[in-house]
């Protein structure tokens, strides 16, 4: 049985992301929000475009108003407004300045703006009352960022102020990952779907619904092929069916040592290479991770698909998909960067308790108290079987291998959901 941090090793060596040749797609920039960008982007536009006054107030030459105060304050003739958006016509001239607005070209001949509270205007003249710095609010062509460097690298989500900084480069259009396919089925003869009346001994089927939730989330597309039951031959049509058309095949149930536990068999059979078999944590220590030797997908895909067969009580479902299975979609994505798990160092609330058998998680929400975070653990059982106490949690508690106790106000590790 491997360690949660040398299965989670083994997993994301096993991923490799998506290919940049292959698996691209040309966006509009109004539908890229959350994508990846997949290949640099450059622009022929200088930020600034222009020197521009950083201010609303006057453009000025340094020189004419390096000794202003308010005893001894500089006249300056105004000989032109300039408001944004608008092509100044004249050229500063010694004594002279232009009235200027936040945004707008700067004139030639002014290398200076002073700002209109430090100023004084009768009618056509302005009072410099205080002494600025040279070149003080002039946004200079070209200070932010030079035309044809690389404005923003490949391996990147898309987020508002990505998308913001597109827009002013204008790039209307952008060459990002396609969305990991990402296929998902639950097993066991248990199960029912959500419209369907329950008979005895049957539970629904709510992890095919929590699993679709997450991948969207994570970017993905959730591929969803239903309940299949514990029969080995209907299981093996699906699962070869799964390795066809996706990237990442989820499963949930049937990996345990079960007499109904068909599912690690079955890869065997149809050639995959079982990596994990079982991790020492609580809930998920049945988790198996394969591959398959080599892709059969009409669509192309730069790597063997790869197989998650989850535990199928629901806590463990979710407990495992964000530890494990998340990182794996992140790497998948194209994502360079910031896949990995992010774990917060915060104050317990609650004591935690554990058998210290196994690394150990605990779900609950994180609390902002007087500037720290604290984690307050869910009431209720933390049985994996129990779905309900899940809901409005944002965080696990982690409680490693051979700690059996987290005290109130103590420091301890916490994975951030979402």
């Amino acid at each position: 049985m491997l360690s949660v941090s040398d299965a989670e090793a083994i997993i994301l060596n096993l991923v490799q992301p998506l290919d940049d040749q292959r698996d691209t797609e040309v966006v509009d920039l109004f539908t890229a929000d959350s994508r990846i960008l997949a290949t640099p982007v450059t622009s022929p536009l200088d930020f600034p475009h222009w020197d521009n006054s950083a201010m609303d107030g006057y453009a000025v030459r340094y020189e004419d108003v390096q000794h202003s105060s308010a005893e001894q304050s500089a006249a300056l003739e105004i000989v032109e407004d300039i408001p944004a958006g608008y092509q100044p016509k004249s050229t500063i001239q010694p004594g002279q300045a232009a009235r200027i607005f936040t945004g707008a070209v700067i004139p030639a001949g002014a290398d200076t703006v002073v700002m209109q509270e430090k100023t004084r205007r009768e009618d056509k003249h302005v009072f410099i009352l205080d002494a600025p710095k040279p070149q003080e609010f002039v946004r200079h062509k070209a200070s932010f960022y030079q035309a044809g460097t690389q404005l923003l690298p490949a391996g990147i989500k898309l987020n508002a102020s990505e998308i913001a900084v597109l827009a002013a480069a204008q790039c209307p259009q952008l060459s990002v990952y396609r969305r990991p396919r990402i296929a998902i089925l639950s097993t066991g003869d248990e199960l029912a779907t959500i419209d369907q009346p329950l008979q005895p001994g049957q539970i629904v089927d709510s992890n095919q619904y929590a699993i679709a939730a997450l991948v969207r989330e994570s970017g993905a597309e959730p591929l969803i092929l239903g309940i299949v039951k514990d029969d080995p031959v209907a299981l093996e049509k699906v699962i070869s069916h799964a390795v066809a058309i996706a990237d990442i095949v989820i499963s949930s149930g049937g990996v345990s040592v079960g007499d109904y536990d068909y599912v690690d068999k079955i890869l065997e059979s149809l050639g995959a290479k079982i990596h994990i078999r079982a991790v020492e944590m609580r809930p998920g220590k049945p988790l198996t991770v394969a591959t398959f030797p080599s892709p059969q997908s009409p669509v192309p895909s730069p790597q063997s698909p790869l197989y998650f067969g989850l535990p199928g009580n629901p806590a463990a479902v979710l407990v495992t998909f964000w530890r494990f299975v998340l990182p794996a979609i992140r790497k998948l994505s194209g994502i360079t960067e910031g896949w990995e798990s992010v774990f917060l160092k915060v104050r317990s609330h609650d004591e935690l308790r554990s058998d210290g058998k196994r690394e150990t998680y605990l779900w609950g929400k994180l609390h902002l108290i007087n500037g720290v975070y604290e984690f307050h653990k869910a009431g209720g059982s933390h049985s994996s079987g129990n779905l309900i106490n899940l809901a409005q949690t944002n965080a696990l508690a982690v409680l490693p291998m051979g700690t059996t106790l987290i005290s109130p106000q103590e420091e301890l590790q916490v994975l951030q959901l979402g």
